[in-house]
């Protein structure tokens, strides 16, 4: 019975919501028409013309029962600034939505993103940098951080790194928007070496993996499109990693448990950056 109803409820929002496909699902919608409502709803919400739809007690009720069905996972910053939902101007359940100061993409954030495109099968993986972002600015200043913010920033680090050697002679807010970019195709590096699933759904076709930056001022998105490297990515990166077994010794069971560094001496948890390549190697950017 309650399959019935689920089926009925869907043919219903698709009666009613067909200018956006979002309301039903992103089931056999193509990446293309994905990318498509995420640009047709930013340049309502620039334009003064945001639709609001879909965020009553009717798409509440329809959320709960059909289960959700984004059409796009977004990996954005956590600068409130920067509420996605509303600059792309879309409803409950439309959009799957990663955030994170700087749009990293550490272990937490990579499992977002396969749970978005693997188990939520969205045909479209959006990573979203924007203006005057605190936590690329710190990089780029190399700013004294607290608490855990050293393990964040540095992950930050070799975009800055590589928009200085694409850009020698950049500095100030030419050098942080330069970082900005570099930010954002070092996450979607970091995404197609760390993540087999994102890798497969690409190569197979099913998914669209793009970058952008959004305007705090002007409330535009930018887009960047795919990563320039995309292809040479995919073929460098083995498809998977098999699991080597070492014999180890057992400890003492006396052994005393290290005392923890100082957070700011640590290096990041995990190093998520790509190797250093020579500068030649990198895309050349404006």
């Amino acid at each position: 019975m309650m399959k019935t109803w689920t089926i009925g409820a869907l043919a219903l929002a698709l009666g009613l919501c067909a200018p956006a496909f979002a309301a039903s699902g992103s089931q056999g919608i193509p990446a293309d028409e994905a990318l498509q409502l995420l640009k047709d709803g930013n340049a309502r919400f620039v334009s003064g013309q945001s639709t609001h739809s879909r965020r009553d007690a009717d798409r509440r009720a329809e959320t709960v029962k059909g289960g959700q069905h984004p059409f796009a996972t977004i990996v954005g910053c956590s600068d409130s600034r920067e509420p996605l939902e509303i600059i792309f101007d879309q409803g409950i359940g439309d959009i799957f939505v990663i955030r994170v100061a700087g749009n990293v993409a550490g272990p937490d954030e990579l499992a977002s993103v396969e749970y978005g495109v693997g188990h939520l099968n969205t045909p479209v993986l959006l990573v979203l940098g924007h203006t005057s972002c605190g936590a690329v600015t710190a990089a780029v200043q190399n700013a004294k951080v607290h608490g855990n913010l050293p393990f964040l920033i540095n992950q930050i680090k070799p975009a800055v790194a590589k928009a200085k050697a694409w850009n020698p002679a950049a500095s100030g807010e030419e050098l942080l928007g330069k970082s900005i970019k570099a930010n954002v195709w070092q996450t979607m590096e970091n995404m197609f070496r760390k993540s087999v699933e994102v890798r497969e759904f690409v190569e197979k076709g099913k998914l669209l993996v793009i970058g952008a930056i959004y305007d705090l001022d002007s409330g535009q998105v930018n887009w960047l499109g795919a990563h320039p490297e995309q292809a040479k990515l995919l073929a460098a990166t083995p498809k998977a990693h098999a699991p080597v077994k070492t014999k180890r010794a057992p400890a003492p069971a006396s052994a005393p448990t290290p005392a923890p560094q100082d957070a700011k001496d640590q290096g990041p948890m995990i190093d998520l950056a790509p190797p250093a390549q020579p500068a030649a190697a990198a895309p050349a950017h404006p």
